[in-house]
């Protein structure tokens, strides 16, 4: 069943993100997605297409009667220099490839499993390749079936709760505290993790942020958001007089940054046990010996990793949940398809029944029908049409029964 679907597909799980880009760059370079995509069809490699990509996967869903081999791959992309990373692809097909899709759309399959998002990206993705003209029945058939599965998951599956993002879990501890909106957030890092952390912070309408950072442009980058942000470098963290209320630490340094004597510079004379520290450094961006000898709520990696973990646990019940939903409706798809392929096999009936009565009405029995009155014509032309809708409607009924029993 649906062999001739098939997906290439790069993730998180099988290769490192720079690989995963080199492809994504290939298809999306100067905006020429659609026109690759396009060229592929319009080459006969392939019927239908859907293109996925996220910050950890890259997928290209199709239908083809072709050989999905090294040949296949290399003219994908016809005339641009070699991709290394298309060789890395894992090739499924089938109902297999159809499953693999389920369990992206339900984030079975994602880097944090249970965040809805995917779906979301996945849908805007199968609207722009609808847009291009690119999905015909099969794939509307797949891909609607895939929407419905994953809403099923969501919906009918716990496994949306519990958050196993560290940021998630940070910010969730930081919310425990109820900082006021006008709490003056310091931040040392302005790094990928820091970045969702001011996403939260955004949506928390917290109005005060200042960022300390190696560069000083990147550090402004994630200030300027807010109503009273400021940019500042690594360096005048020695020079920074105003106090804090809630200090979040993420760096790359080896080693700690907040040593006992610059938590003691940035809290101005404040008492410590009024302050937050949130540190989400490996390795803890704050020394142990501050965390010893000061008395305040801290919130460790160790500890949201723990919580991460114990959260993770409740998920991987929900997951086998989840593949049950799966597995219904990739059932219930079948069952869609084999309907489908029906209608179609069965989609000329109607008009070679009527050509038979045309035919039998204008040419065979056509001198008969003449010699009889107006009103037995009549009769035999109802009873024609009559017999003509049955012929139509009883072999398709019996066949939807056939293939759904």
């Amino acid at each position: 069943m649906l062999q001739h679907i098939h997906i290439l597909t790069l993730t998180h799980r099988h290769a490192k993100l720079k690989a995963i880009g080199e492809i994504v760059a290939a298809f999306e370079a100067d905006g020429k997605l659609q026109e690759h995509l396009t060229s592929i069809r319009e080459r006969g490699l392939a019927d239908e297409l859907f293109y996925l990509s996220t910050c950890n996967r890259v997928c290209l869903l199709f239908s083809t009667k072709h050989s999905v081999d090294d040949t296949f791959l290399d003219s994908l992309l016809p005339g641009q220099p070699s991709v290394p990373a298309m060789a890395e692809m894992e090739h499924v097909r089938g109902l297999k490839a159809v499953y693999h899709l389920f369990e992206v759309g339900g984030s079975i399959d994602s880097l944090v499993v249970g965040e809805r998002q995917i779906l979301g990206q996945f849908r805007d993705a199968y609207e722009q390749s609808r847009n291009w003209g690119l999905i015909g029945d099969d794939l509307r058939i797949v891909c609607d079936r895939i929407v419905l599965a994953s809403k099923d998951v969501y919906n009918s599956t716990r496994i949306g709760e519990k958050s196993v993002s560290v940021v998630s879990l940070s910010m969730q501890q930081l919310r425990k505290f109820q900082p006021a909106p006008d709490a003056r957030i310091l931040m040392i890092g302005a790094g990928q993790t820091n970045l969702l952390v001011t996403k939260f912070l955004k949506k928390e309408e917290q109005q005060r942020l200042t960022v300390f950072n190696r560069t000083q442009a990147r550090a402004a980058s994630l200030a300027n958001a807010f109503p009273v942000g400021k940019g500042l470098t690594l360096g005048d963290l020695e020079n920074y007089e105003e106090g804090f209320d809630v200090l979040i630490v993420c760096t790359g340094s080896a080693e700690p940054i907040v040593t006992p004597a610059l938590f003691n510079w940035l809290l101005a004379g404040e008492d410590p046990q009024d302050k937050i520290v949130i540190d989400l450094g490996v390795p803890a961006d704050v020394a142990e010996s501050t965390v010893a000898n000061h008395e305040f709520e801290y919130v460790g990696i160790e500890q949201l990793r723990a919580l991460a973990e114990e959260n993770m646990d409740f998920r991987r019940e929900e997951i086998k949940r989840a593949h049950g939903v799966l597995h219904k409706h990739l059932g219930e798809l079948e069952t869609t398809y084999r309907q489908r392929l029906l209608e179609r096999a069965m989609s000329q009936l109607p008009q070679e029944i009527k050509a038979i009565k045309h035919t039998a009405v204008n040419q065979i029995f056509a001198k008969e029908l003449h010699k009889l009155d107006p009103d037995a014509k009549d009769l035999m032309l109802r009873m024609m049409t009559y017999m003509e809708k049955r012929c139509i409607g009883i072999p398709m009924k019996a066949a939807r029964e056939a293939i759904i029993g």
